[in-house]
């Protein structure tokens, strides 16, 4: 007995040695050693075990536990720690060590209610007044993430003043109104179970895994092609990574399509999707193989799109690819409703116009602003073809005449404002009318702002060419907002008033247009901070 009890000693002298210098997975094997260990002692009948030890070796068990619960949570192993967790509980469910554990797990996992009853549960340890502050920590982030994941009022305007500094905000896990159902698109979509007003939060969900890269423009296009093929295969092995660990995250991949038989694919329920929605003991350990899972993989990854580069051009050479589950249900359209922002490891998705009750939200796999033949041939590379309501106007439209001879003037030299001109009276001749007009705008987006940026091409044409507000108005309607509409207006704006300052109903068109590219997701003050800085 004095042997195994020695022998206990210098297992749990080493697996602490090995934690305290932060060495996870050496001081799991020691830890499980010491573990099981500890299990044969207390179960074997044969073993002259002193009961005056029995205690002893308990809380040794569950020191063990919890600390072996501790390295698995650093190395991201969260299912696993909670087993461990769970284990300890069993042994002592008031260990001041165990319920700190279990409830920092509980908040990687976004169960913030759950957690915060851990943090509760070891605040009342008289034992602990030391560890007060830190408890007291922890207990304010739980509250603050179960507000926000209830109501989605977020704020990043402190991180977007800081000009993007430092670590980004970070974020609770949030689903609005939204649902799950049979697309007319596409397999299964996102729809929305109420009227949203532009700018309103949908969706807040984190990454399974991202992957990044800095990959300068300035490199030749072979080592932009390797570093691509680089970033695909380190994320693939942080998915396989990720599914080995979670039997909840490998049945959730599962039920993202694979681009195969999308019309017989069923319908989830998006309560599997939030985060304290089901127990773990709901999702069953499916196989995936690999060929499917790089199929889900090619139809569902996500290209990061950084909220810094878009607002001040900043990390435009950081690349990244990720998957973000519940997001994956949302179809293309080159007539989107909903806008998406990366902050993090996180992706939000807010209405970048209003949406009504009952209908399916869309987002751009490419750019809006893209002729209709280019957007056919980027659909085909992504292997659907795309029958949204401006794809088939416009493929009607592009099989005239003229419009193919204009689309034949377009970087031939004829001057920009002919084009438009052009396009213009055609239009008028075709009947196009109302949307139809922003459409045709939007894909000659690139001529009409050239027109519009030279003061030459306005004094050239003059009346020939419609008023570039009401050209705005038009493609804000089609496609919603951007970026580039918001650069050309203030620029318009600054042009106009000179230095008197832009006129408040101006500037409420403006913050209008704001809150489609970025959603309520800061003040306004800061929002009109960053809308300037774009006209500059």
């Amino acid at each position: 007995m004095e042997e195994e009890e020695d022998r206990i000693q210098n297992l749990r002298s080493k697996a602490t040695e090995l934690l305290l210098r932060k060495e996870w997975k050496d001081s799991i094997e020691v830890y499980s050693e010491l573990i099981s260990l500890c299990h044969d002692q207390i179960s074997n009948p044969h073993q002259n075990l002193d009961p005056n030890n029995l205690p002893k070796l308990k809380k040794s068990l569950c020191l063990a536990l919890c600390n072996r619960a501790e390295a698995r949570l650093n190395l991201q192993d969260y299912p696993q720690a909670l087993q461990d967790c769970n284990e300890a509980s069993q042994i002592g469910n008031t260990h001041f060590k165990t319920l700190l554990c279990k409830g920092k797990i509980l908040l990687s996992l976004n169960q913030y209610g759950l957690a915060l009853d851990c943090f509760k549960k070891a605040s009342l340890d008289p034992n602990e007044l030391e560890n007060s502050e830190m408890l007291n920590g922890y207990l304010e982030k739980c509250k603050k993430f179960e507000f926000l994941s209830r109501t989605g009022a977020i704020d990043i305007s402190d991180w977007v003043l800081n000009k993007f500094q430092g670590k980004p905000p970070e974020l609770a896990e949030y689903i609005g109104s939204i649902d799950i159902k049979k697309s007319d698109i596409s397999g299964r979509g996102l729809f929305a179970t109420k009227n949203l007003d532009c700018g309103n939060l949908l969706l807040v969900t984190k990454a399974v895994a991202v992957e990044r890269a800095i990959v300068p423009e300035s490199v030749f296009q072979d080592s932009k092609e390797q570093a691509q093929l680089d970033m695909w295969k380190n994320f693939i092995d942080k998915i396989l990574e990720s599914i080995k660990k979670c039997v909840r995250t490998r049945d959730l991949i599962c039920k993202l399509s694979n681009g195969e038989n999308e019309d017989q694919l069923e319908v989830p329920d998006i309560d599997l999707f939030r985060p304290d929605g089901e127990e773990s003991s709901t999702f069953h350990d499916k196989k995936i193989d690999k060929e499917n899972l790089l199929n889900i993989l090619d139809v569902n990854s996500l290209v990061e799109e950084l909220i810094s580069a878009k607002v001040l051009g900043k990390n435009s050479d950081v690349h990244g690819i990720g998957l973000w589950i519940l997001s994956s249900f949302i179809n293309h359209s080159c007539d989107p409703n909903v806008r998406r922002s990366h902050v993090g490891d996180h992706v939000m998705i807010h209405a970048c116009r209003d949406i009504k009750a009952g209908e399916e939200l869309t987002f751009a796999y490419f750019d809006v602003f893209t002729p209709f033949r280019d957007r056919e041939e980027k659909a085909k590379n992504w292997g659907f073809v795309c029958k949204c309501k401006r794809c088939n106007l416009e493929k009607g439209v592009c099989s005239n005449q003229e419009m193919m001879e204009i689309e034949m003037f377009l970087g031939k030299g004829l001057d920009n404002g002919g084009v438009v001109y052009r396009l213009e009276e055609n239009m008028r001749r075709w009947m196009v009318r109302g949307k139809g007009k922003g459409y045709l705008r939007s894909s000659f987006w690139r001529v009409y702002s050239e027109v519009y940026e030279s003061e030459r091409s306005l004094r050239k044409w003059g009346s020939k060419v419609p008023l570039m507000e009401n050209v705005l108005d038009s493609v804000v309607d089609a496609v919603g907002s951007d970026e580039r509409i918001v650069k050309l207006l203030m620029k318009g704006l600054k042009r106009k008033n000179g230095h008197k300052g832009n006129g408040i109903v101006e500037m409420e068109k403006v913050m209008k247009l704001g809150r489609g590219l970025y959603g309520r997701i800061m003040k306004k003050q800061t929002l009109r901070t960053i809308l300037i800085q774009l006209g500059n």
